[in-house]
């Protein structure tokens, strides 16, 4: 019975392979898998003895027209099909002869040599396998992960026998196979063998960790074969040496996660593609090419093997204008095949949550680089994510799925935060368009995008309205034609509407006008009665109507960047609405009424336009509030008994307003009431006088506060020693006007995860600093900007020496930089020593 149901296993994994594309999808790299499963499966049913194997999913097709509800559960890519070639030439061949070819040349290291005629062997052993399988063929784009693998497997020992590295590191380590290591000296090699957890390893171990202080060393290690016993084992060191452990988790023991920065195999960003690009190309690009700087890397998708393969193309091109665009355009059709391995991921290894919120990019125009806030908001007010935990909150969620469809390829990450966290995103352009090609079948988008609307009355009705100022979109005249169109007209298209989003991004008053009538007749028409996002970000002053409070489900208002002057009052009718968000807006005040809105969880206000909220003490505050950003406090905003009720902030800035000569208690209630806040995570105080000039800031120490990692302060510290008593979570530190005059370097240096570090003007009045050895550890950042009376700062080797960029402003008094800097390894210095 065992051997039949083995045999069912068998015939599954036959009707995967012969199957055609609309009925299974599984890649080519899986198959190959298959393939050899297959035949082990058969050898050992020859001798009834199988072991329990895993068995590939099989994706199932209940219909040959499919509903909409199953679209999204299928598998659309139909590129995974076979036809072209045989495996054996496919899979082993390449790599085999690429590493023949290599060996006869003799330009594989005599170090490695060894290896890679072991790697050969071990490639000619497969071809038992593979016989009697001919038959069984792939197309071009299962070369893709084959031309990957055989870099991947070269480029490590290439690099690290480099003249050049060679040069910097002294001692080269690299795994050989199992636990053996090559080491490799200036003109010698030696071979080292971890046989097992003992007297031999301790004695090895105390042989390496001699050598490893003894030499700078580059290190490069496969996670997969080396234990935790040996990484823990690893020596500390300040000598710069660097170790490069590879793996497909980023999990480190306890010595080696504080020192560590994680460099997941995501998509490159417009920047480091274009370098790419431009050193792959192998030569010099004429200043009139580079205009076409964007174009390029935003076609690239940040994928690593596109820009090179695109560098190739234009290598053998004439260096003009006109003969680049015609490549780029005709490059822009022919990418699908690269991006199989990245389709197969989302269909069968993204859940349907995580999907949906990828598909979310198709709203936005092609090319927008979108703010994660936006991103994050926007997937919660839809209910896209969901807390796992008591602890953890929707947008603790939403966060980890954006860093994991960042880890997996699937979106480019366009531009960092200076403490290296995700600013913005794009979906690259391929996997747009493949989406919005599937988007018209799925009921989840139900959108309108920029291809022409074909929607019949009563049946299609719209789900997301996204205003592109597309013409060939029926929505376009909706929206901004002549208000002619009746009411009644528009019911059926928009009763349904889940979601608005305007891109209309025009500098008039049309714009406004325009989206304040569209809204006003289709609440009047009853429609959007089930809206819950409304996003009018960057649309200039649109009017909203004042039946906006008719819109109950409403979670997500976004007026960012409108320049409005008022909002309805009604807006305080809308009692879902989760998130505000008026910053950079021209609006001074909101009333009192906006505490009615008791789930209110992110607030965001216009710092510059001095946001004020109508407060009273016997107000009841939406205990749900989580975000409050840019308000602005004076003598006469209730803290005590009042704001300080407020517990559960997580991300808090506001700006408190001072008189010269004036005893006040309000700085010390703000002191009291940022220490009450468990939660936060964000700092951001400012405290000015009456001529908009630093002023006295009150702050205790915030040591307690274990979850803060980001604090900015502008104003005079009264209490300068809070210096000492920062949280050992914080990673951001922004200082300016803050009048210290001892040196916050000897403080601030012992923060194990400090990443960033920007001393503002006046923020330090003393004339010399000093960064000792093992300071720190961690940081990436640093700016000194108009430090007036800085004359010397001195750093001590073996400080600084995560540090990747530093900036210096205006720091007039400062003649000369820290000898020992030019010995930090990859920093990249600016100075601009004069004000213009």
């Amino acid at each position: 019975m065992e051997v039949a149901y083995d045999f069912e296993d068998v015939i599954d994994d036959l009707i995967i392979l012969r199957s055609g594309p609309e009925q299974s999808k599984v890649g080519n790299w899986e198959r190959f898998l298959v393939l050899i499963g297959i035949h082990k499966k058969l050898e050992l049913i020859k001798s009834n003895k199988i072991p329990a194997l895993p068995r590939l999913p099989v994706q199932q097709v209940h219909s040959a027209s499919p509903t909409n509800d199953s679209i999204e559960e299928r598998v659309w890519s139909d590129i995974f099909v076979i036809g072209g070639q045989s495996v054996a030439n496919t899979v082993v061949s390449p790599v085999a002869e690429k590493v023949s070819a290599l060996l006869s040349q003799g330009a594989i290291h005599p170090i490695t040599k060894k290896a890679a005629m072991r790697v050969l062997d071990k490639l000619r052993s497969l071809n038992p396998f593979l016989k009697g399988l001919d038959s069984v063929e792939l197309d071009d784009s299962g070369m893709v992960w084959t031309e990957e693998l055989s870099h991947v497997c070269l480029s490590a020992v290439t690099a690290i026998n480099h003249k050049a590295v060679i040069d910097h590191f002294t001692l080269g380590v690299w795994t050989l196979d199992g636990y053996r290591l090559l080491l490799r000296g200036k003109d010698n090699i030696v071979e080292s063998e971890l046989l097992a957890v003992g007297r031999n390893y301790e004695e090895e171990m105390q042989r390496l960790n001699a050598s490893f202080i003894k030499n700078r060393s580059l290190i490069v290690l496969d996670h997969s074969y080396f234990p935790y016993e040996m990484l823990q084992g690893l020596q500390d060191t300040l000598n710069g040496s660097r170790m490069i452990l590879t793996g497909t988790k980023t999990w480190l023991p306890p010595n080696l996660q504080m020192k560590s920065d994680p460099h997941p195999l995501r998509l490159r960003t417009d920047e480091e593609s274009w370098a790419l690009f431009t050193h792959a190309l192998k030569t010099s690009i004429p200043s009139e090419l580079r205009k076409l700087k964007n174009e390029i890397a935003k076609r690239c998708g940040g994928l690593p093997l596109l820009i090179v393969k695109l560098a190739e193309k234009l290598s053998h091109k004439d260096a003009t204008v006109e003969e680049w665009s015609t490549v780029l355009q005709q490059f822009n059709h022919d990418q699908q095949q690269l991006w199989s391995n990245t389709l197969y991921k989302i269909h069968n290894e993204l859940s349907l949550y995580m999907r949906r919120c990828l598909f979310y990019f198709t709203l936005f125009p092609q090319d927008f680089d979108i703010p994660t806030r936006r991103l994050i908001v926007l997937w919660f007010a839809e209910g896209l994510v969901q807390p796992e935990g008591d602890n953890e909150t929707p947008e603790d969620v939403a966060e980890r799925c954006l860093n994991l469809l960042i880890a997996q390829g699937m979106v480019q990450l366009t531009k960092k935060k200076l403490n290296g966290n995700v600013k913005m995103v794009r979906l690259p352009d391929v996997l747009r368009q493949y989406w919005l090609s599937k988007s018209q079948q799925a009921t989840f988008l139900g959108v309108h995008t920029n291809t022409r609307s074909e929607l019949s009355l009563g049946t299609n009705k719209v789900r997301r309205l996204i205003d592109h100022l597309d013409k060939e979109d029926i929505s376009f005249y909706h929206i901004h034609g002549d208000c002619n169109t009746t009411s009644t007209s528009l019911t059926p298209y928009y009763e349904g509407v889940l979601s608005f989003l305007s891109f209309d991004t025009r500098k008039e008053s049309k714009p406004g006008e325009e989206a304040g009538n569209f809204l006003r007749r289709c609440i009047s028409s009853d429609c959007f009665l089930w809206l819950l996002v409304l996003d009018l970000e960057n649309v200039f002053r649109p009017k909203l109507p004042e039946a906006i409070g008719k819109l109950t489900q409403l979670g997500y208002l976004g007026l960012r960047s409108t320049f409005l002057e008022t909002v309805p009052s009604s807006i305080s009718k809308l009692h879902n609405l989760q998130t505000l968000d008026v910053k950079h807006t021209s609006i001074k005040t909101l009333p009192n009424s906006i505490w009615k809105l008791q789930q209110l969880r992110q607030l965001y206000l216009t710092e510059s336009s001095r946001s004020k909220l109508m407060l009273q003490h016997d107000a009841t505050f939406p205990s749900t509030l989580q975000t409050l950003c840019g308000l602005y406090i004076d003598e006469e905003t209730p803290i005590r008994d009042s704001l300080d009720r407020l517990l559960r902030i997580r991300k808090l800035g506001l700006t408190m307003s001072c008189k010269q000569g004036v005893m006040s208690l309000q700085p010390l209630a703000l002191a009291y009431w940022v220490l009450k806040l468990n939660q936060l995570q964000s700092l951001r105080l400012k405290s000015i006088d009456e001529n908009n000039q630093p002023w006295e800031l009150e702050l205790k120490p915030l040591v307690s506060l274990v979850n803060l990692s980001y604090i900015y302060l502008l104003g005079r510290l009264r209490n300068p020693s809070i210096m000492s008593q920062f949280p050992y979570s914080l990673t951001d530190l922004t200082l300016s006007g803050s009048g210290l005059v001892e040196d916050p370097m000897r403080s601030l240096e012992k923060l194990p995860n400090l990443r960033s570090l920007k001393l503002l003007a006046k923020s330090y009045l003393g004339k010399k600093m000093v960064c000792l050895l093992g300071g720190f550890p961690q940081l990436r950042v640093m700016k000194l900007w108009k430090l007036e009376q800085l004359e010397e700062w001195n750093v001590e080797k073996g400080s600084l020496q995560a540090l990747r960029f530093l900036e210096i402003r205006f720091c007039t008094s400062l003649k000369l930089l820290p000898t020992e800097l030019p010995d930090i390894p990859l920093l990249k210095i600016e100075v601009i020593p004069t004000q213009v």
